[in-house]
């Protein structure tokens, strides 16, 4: 029952706050957008957004290993594995710049689909193979203004938080920008907040490991499906190892 109760505040909060935390997004949308052709700063706005809710909430401790492999500099296809709506505010918390590629149902979302529209984040009809076309060349564009992309490759939650099979959209756009693919391992989000319900059931350890980035010469020869699969044998080692040491 006080599971339930804290629950219920929690949520609360975050509407509440999603409200006034979105007027400043616009504030800074407002005072950026001519000059912040990346929107870089809106992202970072929005990293310190999706973190507050990690930072405040006692039951979703976090321990991130690797945040040093991300270079800054380097655009990169970011993919990690999907366990939990909360993968994306632990993304978020990563502060590294990125495009979210998502599916287009989040721009209806309140105050996060309006946010979504704000940082030109990509959007997916998973449905359409002409909304597939579009997406990869929007995650084109972005990329070659400076921005990593970052995908979940498994396409939709896990329920039982193992690895699901990868899609090939994101090796596929790797390959065609000839760019690093950096895997990013999560664990302990789908117990955490599970795909159905929105009871915070326990204090559960999120875990999170940034794995080193797999370079263009190390799929060269692979088509999209092979990459998907050989980096997705990457995740689910370090997937294992990370539940052992737990």
């Amino acid at each position: 029952m006080w599971f339930v109760l804290f629950s219920l505040l929690f949520w609360i909060f975050v509407a509440v706050s999603s409200i006034i935390i979105f007027c400043g997004a616009l504030l800074v949308w407002l005072l950026t957008f001519l000059f912040d052709k990346r929107l870089w700063l809106q992202h970072q706005y929005s990293c310190f957004w999706g973190s507050i809710y990690l930072w405040l909430n006692p039951f979703w401790p976090m321990k991130v290993e690797g945040r040093e492999k991300i270079d800054h500099s380097q655009v990169y296809v970011a993919v990690s594995n999907h366990q939990s709506m909360l993968d994306i505010l632990v993304m978020h918390s990563l502060f590294f710049h990125f495009k979210w590629v998502s599916k287009k149902e989040n721009l209806y979302l309140p105050f996060v689909g309006w946010n979504m529209v704000l940082n030109r984040y990509v959007t997916l009809d998973r449905a359409s193979r002409k909304s597939f076309i579009k997406m990869m060349r929007d995650c084109q564009k972005h990329m070659m203004q400076g921005s990593s992309i970052m995908i979940f490759p498994e396409g939709t939650r896990s329920t039982d938080g193992n690895m699901r099979n990868f899609k090939d959209g994101a090796f596929r756009l790797a390959k065609q920008m000839k760019c690093p693919i950096l895997p990013i391992v999560l664990d302990g989000t789908g117990k955490s907040l599970p795909k159905k319900g929105f009871v915070i059931r326990e204090k559960t350890p999120i875990s999170v490991r940034v794995l080193d980035p797999v370079m263009p010469a190390e799929f060269e020869s692979f088509d999209p499906r092979e990459t998907g699969e050989m980096v997705r044998d990457k995740m689910d080692t370090v997937l294992r190892e990370m539940r052992q040491g737990n």
